[in-house]
C-alpha cells in the first residue's frame, strides 16, 4: 500500500509542476499587458515592470516564480494595490469552499439515494421520476438553474433569499443550483451500476443463502456498485468547485470567482497564476485522495499498480 501511495503522490507532484509550467507561459502569451492605465508615466511604468521582474528573461522569471512558490508566496496583485494574492485567496476561498462542500455533500447524498431507489424500483413510477430528474439535471446549466430557483423560491414564493451569503438560509439556493448537475450524474451512474451488479453471480449466491433483500442490497450491491462513483469523485470535485465561479456571480457570493474573472479581464498575471495554481493543487490533492481511497476499497487496484 505504501508503494502505491508513493507512486500516486509522485504522479500528483509531476502533474502540478506541469500545470504551473503551462499556465506560467500561457499567461505571458495573453494579448495585452497588465500596465495599461493611461495615467501611468513611462518612468512609473518602467519601475513597475522592474518591480514585478518583467524586465528579466522569461526563463529567469519562471525560476524565480518557482522559488517563490516553494515558500508559498503567490506574489502581489497587479490591480489591487498593496494586496498579495495570498491575502485575497485567504479572504475569499473560505466562501467558495463552503459553497462547494455544501453542494458536493448534497449532490453525493441525494444522487446516491436517487440512484439506489431507482434501481430498486426499476420500471415503475419512482424509477421514472428519478430518470426525469437525471435528464433535467444534465440538460439545464447551473446558471439557468440558479435563475429558476431565484425566481420561484426567492421572488415568487418568498421562501429563501435570492442573493448574498449571510447565513445558512442564504446557502440553500446557490448550493442546490451548483449541485443539481452532479446529483443527476451520480444518480444515473449509481442506477446503472446497481443494475449491472444485481446480475452478478455473487448476488445470486447471497440470495440463495437466504440473506434478506436489505442485507444483499447494503452489503453486496451498494458496496460494489459505488466503486464507479468513487472513481469519479475527483472530477466531481473539480466540476463543483469550478462551477462556483458562475454561481457566485449570480448569487453575489463573496468568493474567488469575482477576483478570478477580474484578473483575466485586467491581465493581472499574479492573480491568474496564483488562483490557477491554488485551484490546481487543491484539485490534484482531491484526485490523489480519491486514488488512495479507491486502492483501500478495492485491493485489486493497488496490487495491479505494483
Amino acid at each position: 500500500m505504501a508503494k502505491y501511495i508513493a507512486k500516486r503522490t509522485v504522479a500528483a507532484v509531476v502533474t502540478l509542476l506541469a500545470l504551473i509550467t503551462i499556465v506560467f507561459f500561457l499567461v505571458r502569451l495573453m494579448p495585452g499587458e497588465p500596465f495599461t492605465n493611461p495615467k501611468l508615466t513611462p518612468e512609473i511604468k518602467a519601475n513597475m515592470i522592474a518591480y514585478y521582474g518583467f524586465d528579466k528573461p522569461l526563463p529567469v522569471q519562471y525560476v524565480e516564480y518557482l522559488k517563490n512558490l516553494l515558500h508559498g508566496d503567490f506574489g502581489f496583485s497587479m490591480k489591487y494595490t498593496n494586496r498579495t494574492v495570498n491575502d485575497i485567496i485567504g479572504e475569499t476561498f473560505p466562501f467558495s469552499a463552503d459553497l462547494g462542500i455544501r453542494a458536493l455533500c448534497m449532490a453525493v447524498s441525494i444522487g446516491l439515494v436517487l440512484g439506489i431507489v431507482a434501481a430498486r424500483n426499476r420500471g415503475n413510477g419512482i424509477d421514472f421520476f428519478c430518470v426525469i430528474v437525471a435528464i433535467l439535471g444534465t440538460s439545464i446549466p447551473d446558471f439557468i438553474m440558479g435563475a429558476i430557483l431565484q425566481y420561484f423560491f426567492g421572488i415568487k414564493w418568498g421562501l429563501l433569499p435570492v442573493a448574498l451569503y449571510k447565513g445558512i438560509e442564504y446557502t440553500i439556493l446557490p448550493a442546490t443550483a451548483l449541485a443539481f448537475y452532479t446529483i443527476a450524474s451520480v444518480s444515473r451512474l449509481m442506477r446503472a451500476s446497481m443494475l449491472e451488479v444485481v446480475q452478478q453471480d455473487y448476488i445470486k449466491t447471497a440470495k440463495s443463502k437466504g440473506l434478506s433483500d436489505f442485507r444483499v442490497t447494503v452489503k453486496h450491491q451498494i458496496r460494489n456498485a459505488i466503486m464507479p462513483v468513487i472513481t469519479l469523485m475527483g472530477p466531481m470535485v473539480a466540476s463543483v468547485l469550478t462551477g462556483t465561479f458562475v454561481v457566485e456571480s449570480i448569487f453575489a457570493v463573496p468568493g474567488m470567482g469575482k477576483y478570478y474573472v477580474d484578473s483575466v479581464n485586467n491581465n493581472d498575471y499574479s492573480m491568474i497564476l496564483g488562483m490557477t495554481v491554488f485551484y490546481g493543487a487543491f484539485l490534484i490533492l482531491c484526485n490523489l485522495i480519491v486514488d488512495i481511497l479507491y486502492g483501500v476499497v478495492d485491493p485489486r487496484i493497488r496490487i495491479g499498480k505494483k
